[in-house]
C-alpha cells in the first residue's frame, strides 16, 4: 500500500510538470471537459475509486507491477507535421470564424481557446476577456471577414511579419486597435493561429467606449433580451420593416432615373424606355438590395450574423448585375444585328447572333464564379480546375472548336455571303447558310455540299459573285494552208470586233498569233466582258464567237479540223475572189500606212467604240424597241 501511495505522488508530481510543457493540451482537455455530461464524472470517479480499492487488495508483486506502469514516461514528442486541430485555428479564417462561432453560443472557455494567453490568464480571466472581444467585434470591428485569408501560412499583407495577420481596426470613439492574429507553435496542433495578445491588452479601454454606446438600453427588454441566431430580436424586426422600405426606395430612385430617359428620347425621337424597362426588374432588385444594406449597417449587427447577412445580399447583387449585363449585351447586339441585316451585311448579323450566345454563356459563368467567391470558396482551386477541365475539353472537342472559329473567321471577313456563288476545288454552288459547325452550298446538280468551317478557313475557295466583269478568252484554230496576209484579215478584223463590240472592255483586248506549229494556226483572243451575270456573258460570249467564224469564213480560210483528214476528192482549196479580195485590202492598208500591226492606232479603236450595234436588229431581243410595236 505504502508504495502505491508512492507511485501516485510521482504520478501527480509527472502530471505537474507536464501540464507546464504542454499548457495548450490541457486548457484544450477543460475546455472540452466543460460539455461532458455530469453522468460521466460520476462514472469517472466511480471508475477510480474502485482502481484504488483493488489496488490495496493486491500483493505486493502486484503493486510493485501497478506502480511500474505507473511510472511517469518520457516526454511526449512534437506533434506530427500531419496532425489536425480539433478547433480548426490551422487558418486565419478558423480561427475568427471559430472564436465567433463559440462565442455566439456562449461557450466562452471553448472561445478561450482561440486566445494568446498564458495558461493561468486564461483560467482566471479567460472567459471575461472572451466576453468583452466578443462584443467589441460585433460593435466596433470596421473590416469585412471575407477578406480574411483561408490558407495556413496567411496572405503576406505590406509592413506587417510573415507569422501575423492584421484583419481590420476596432474603431469607437476616439479609441482605436487593430484586430490581428498572430501564429503560434503547439505541441498536438502543429502551427496554428490565435487572436495576438498585443490586441487583448487594449480591449478594456475599448470594450467601456462601446458599451457606452449601447443604445439597446433604450429598447424594451423583451426585443433585447430575447435572441435568435445570435442577434436580438429587435435588429430581426428592424431588418424585416427595412425590406419594404429598401424597396420603395429602390422603385424611387429608378423613377428618377426614368425622367432624363425619357428627355433624351423624345429629343432623339426615338423609344427607348422600353428598352430600359427590360431591366427595370434586375435594377430594382440591385437598387433595394442596396438601400437595406445601408439601413443594415446602421444596426450595429453582430460580427457573425453581419457576415453571413452580407454574403446574402451579395450574392443578390451578383445575380441583379449578371441579370443587367446579360440583358444589355442581349438589346445592343440584336440592335446591331438589326442594322446590318437591314444594310445587306448578312455575315456582320450572323456574327454578332454568335456573338451574343459566347457573350452570354461567358456573363453566366462569370455569374457563378463570382457567387461561389462570394460565399467564401477558394476561387483559385476552382479555376485551376476550370482550367484543366477546359483543356481536356479543347482536346476531346479540337475538330468542334477547330470549326467554331472557322466559322467565327469566315463570318467576320465576309469571305462568303449567303446567296454567293463559288467555286471550291471542281465543285461549284451557291452558299446557302452559313452555321458555327459547316457551310452547306447548294451545287450545279443540285445537291447539298456541306463542309466544315474549320476546312472552309483553310483551302482556296472563288466568290465567282464578288467579280466585277468576266473574261473571255478562245482560240482560233485557222487551216495551217492559209497565207500570212490571209491570216492579218482575220487578226485586224477579230480586233476590230472586239473594239467596237459595247460589251468589251477595250483595253483588256488582246489579240495575238501565238502558234504555227501542228494542224493549224492558233489565234489567241482574250478580253473582258463588262457584265457580271454568268447568262449575260454566255450570249456575249456567243455572239463574239460566231461573229469571229464569219470573219474567219470571209478572209477565204476556214476552220482548222481537229484531227486529220483524209481527202478522196479533188480539194477545191481556198476560193480565188475572196482571197484575191483579202488580199487586196491588206494591200491598199499597208500603201495607205494603215496596217494594224502591231494593233490599230488608238484614234482608230476610238472610232470603232460602239460601232456595232448588238444586240443585232435582227435579234429578237430588240422588238421591245421597235416604236411601231402596239402592246
Amino acid at each position: 500500500m505504502r508504495s502505491f501511495l508512492n507511485d501516485l505522488v510521482i504520478l501527480s508530481e509527472d502530471s505537474a510538470s507536464r501540464s507546464e510543457a504542454e499548457p495548450q493540451s490541457k486548457d484544450l482537455v477543460l475546455a472540452c471537459a466543460a460539455h461532458r455530461p455530469r453522468r460521466n464524472l460520476r462514472g469517472c470517479r466511480v471508475l477510480v475509486l474502485a482502481v484504488l480499492c483493488l489496488a490495496a487488495c493486491l500483493p505486493s508483486p502486484a503493486q510493485t507491477a501497478l506502480g511500474q506502469v505507473l511510472q511517469p514516461s518520457a516526454p511526449a514528442p512534437s506533434a506530427p507535421s500531419g496532425s489536425v486541430d480539433p478547433l480548426n485555428r490551422t487558418t486565419p479564417s478558423g480561427t475568427v470564424l471559430g472564436f465567433l462561432e463559440a462565442a455566439q453560443s456562449g461557450n466562452y472557455t471553448l472561445a478561450a481557446q482561440y486566445l494568446q494567453m498564458s495558461p493561468a490568464h486564461r483560467q482566471t480571466e479567460g472567459e471575461q476577456i472572451s466576453t468583452q472581444l466578443k462584443a467589441v467585434m460585433d460593435g466596433a470591428f470596421t473590416g469585412s471577414l471575407k477578406n480574411v485569408s483561408t490558407l495556413p501560412q496567411g496572405t503576406p499583407q505590406e509592413g506587417v511579419p510573415l507569422d501575423r495577420q492584421n484583419l481590420g481596426a476596432m474603431v469607437s470613439g476616439d479609441v482605436e486597435v487593430d484586430l490581428q492574429l498572430v501564429r503560434v507553435s503547439d505541441p498536438n496542433a502543429g502551427k496554428i493561429w490565435l487572436i495576438s495578445s498585443d490586441t487583448l491588452v487594449k480591449l478594456p479601454e475599448l470594450y467601456d467606449q462601446v458599451e457606452a454606446r449601447q443604445v439597446e438600453s433604450r429598447l424594451p427588454g423583451v426585443l433585447v433580451k430575447h435572441q435568435l441566431g445570435g442577434m436580438p430580436l429587435w435588429q430581426w424586426l428592424a431588418l424585416l420593416v427595412a425590406a419594404p422600405v429598401a424597396a420603395a426606395v429602390g422603385w424611387l430612385v429608378l423613377a428618377l432615373l426614368e425622367i432624363p430617359l425619357r428627355w433624351w428620347a423624345r429629343r432623339r425621337g426615338q423609344v427607348e424606355v422600353a428598352n430600359w424597362r427590360s431591366v427595370s426588374g434586375p435594377a430594382w432588385l440591385l437598387a433595394g438590395t442596396l438601400a437595406h444594406q445601408v439601413f443594415a449597417r446602421y444596426l450595429g449587427m453582430p460580427l457573425l450574423p453581419r457576415h453571413y447577412y452580407f454574403q446574402l445580399t451579395s450574392v443578390a447583387l451578383i445575380v441583379s448585375a449578371t441579370w443587367i449585363f446579360w440583358r444589355v449585351v442581349r438589346w445592343s447586339l440584336r440592335r446591331v444585328r438589326t442594322r446590318a441585316l437591314t444594310r445587306g451585311h448578312a455575315g456582320t448579323g450572323s456574327l454578332m447572333l454568335l456573338g451574343e450566345r459566347i457573350l452570354k454563356a461567358v456573363i453566366f459563368v462569370v455569374g457563378v464564379l463570382a457567387v461561389f467567391g462570394s460565399l467564401g470558396f477558394n476561387m483559385s482551386t476552382a479555376l485551376a480546375g476550370l482550367g484543366i477541365g477546359g483543356l481536356a475539353i479543347g482536346f476531346g472537342a479540337q475538330k468542334t472548336i477547330e470549326n467554331l472559329f472557322g466559322g467565327v473567321s469566315i463570318l467576320g471577313d465576309e469571305v462568303l455571303r449567303v446567296g454567293d456563288t463559288c467555286r471550291i476545288g471542281d465543285r461549284t454552288g451557291v452558299v446557302e447558310d452559313i452555321g458555327l459547325r459547316s457551310t452547306r452550298i447548294r451545287t450545279d446538280e443540285r445537291t447539298l455540299l456541306a463542309i466544315p468551317n474549320g476546312t472552309m478557313a483553310t483551302i482556296n475557295l472563288e466568290n465567282l459573285s464578288r467579280r466585277d466583269k468576266i473574261l473571255f478568252k478562245t482560240n482560233l484554230g485557222v487551216r495551217s494552208e492559209t497565207k500570212a496576209d490571209h491570216l492579218r484579215f482575220v487578226l485586224a478584223e477579230v480586233r476590230r470586233l472586239l473594239y467596237s463590240h459595247p460589251k468589251v472592255e477595250a483595253k483588256s483586248v488582246r489579240v495575238r498569233l501565238t502558234d504555227i506549229a501542228g494542224t493549224s494556226l492558233n489565234v489567241e483572243a482574250v478580253c473582258y466582258i463588262l457584265t457580271r451575270d454568268f447568262n449575260e456573258f454566255a450570249a456575249v460570249r456567243e455572239d463574239l464567237l460566231l461573229r469571229m467564224m464569219d470573219i474567219v469564213e470571209d478572209s477565204g480560210s476556214g476552220l482548222a479540223l481537229p484531227s486529220q483528214t483524209l481527202y478522196l476528192g479533188r480539194d477545191a482549196g481556198i476560193e480565188q475572189e475572196k482571197a484575191d479580195t483579202a488580199v487586196k485590202k491588206i494591200a491598199d492598208l499597208r500603201e495607205g500606212k494603215h496596217l494594224p500591226f502591231p494593233d490599230f492606232h488608238e484614234e482608230d479603236i476610238s472610232s470603232f467604240k460602239g460601232s456595232i450595234e448588238y444586240p443585232a436588229r435582227e435579234s429578237a431581243v430588240r422588238k421591245e424597241d421597235d416604236p411601231g410595236k402596239t402592246r
